[in-house]
């Protein structure tokens, strides 16, 4: 009943007044390559090192298990959802209003902190659940793209491109905590109790304290 509530709130988010996405009329003195570089190059940084919010909810993702194919299969949930919202977004299908999509992305790092101190392991749902934070996420990421502009004849690739930048962002950090952390250390006894668990304490409390700024300032 909780999945299927929260569900229903987030495309009552979804389905508002469509909005115009903006215009950098200054872009358009680039051509094709220009475009898809700069703005593959602005989808990565606002992953890392801009976008900590989003770096916390992928450490969420990697820290409930070690095994390389399930965090990637979180992760492509994760990519697929952002993906739509994030399209719909920017050609003003939908409309996201950040007072509320940015306290919700804070929330869903919270939820999957606290679920990851407590779970011993991906269950079905969590995918599911996963997918419905990437859609809020998506969101997030159009508010930053209509921020920075797109250019008016190559919007479809600007957009792409993000998302592709994204996306890199994104496995960038899966894989180097992986080969970093999880391939070295997550044999080890201490591995959950004296890492991931105290981890997803911090997260979660710093989640936590967004989640409750971002709600103050509705």
């Amino acid at each position: 009943m909780k999945k299927i509530t929260l569900l229903g709130f987030l495309l009552l988010i979804a389905f508002q007044q469509s909005y115009a996405h903006t215009i950098n009329y200054t872009l358009d003195k680039m051509n094709d390559g220009e475009v898809f570089w700069q703005y593959l190059r602005e989808g990565f940084l606002h992953i890392i090192p801009l976008g900590l919010d989003h770096i916390l909810f992928i450490l969420c993702v990697f820290f409930l298990n070690t095994n390389l194919k399930k965090i990637v299969l979180q992760a492509s949930m994760f990519t697929l959802a952002h993906t739509i919202t994030l399209g719909l977004s920017m050609y003003g299908i939908i409309n996201p209003p950040s007072g509320i999509v940015e306290p919700i992305i804070a929330l869903s790092i919270v939820f999957l902190a606290v679920e990851n101190i407590y779970a011993q392991q991906v269950k079905p749902w969590r995918l599911i659940m996963v997918f419905i934070f990437g859609l809020v996420h998506g969101m997030g990421f159009a508010g930053a793209l209509n921020d920075l502009g797109m250019p008016a004849y190559a919007f479809s690739t600007a957009l792409i491109s993000f998302n592709v930048g994204v996306e890199l962002g994104q496995l960038a950090i899966i894989f180097v905590m992986y080969f970093l952390v999880s391939k070295q250390f997550s044999s080890a006894k201490w591995y959950r109790s004296k890492l991931v668990i105290p981890t997803c304490m911090i997260i979660a409390v710093i989640a936590g304290y967004w989640t409750l700024e971002r709600f103050l300032t509705l």
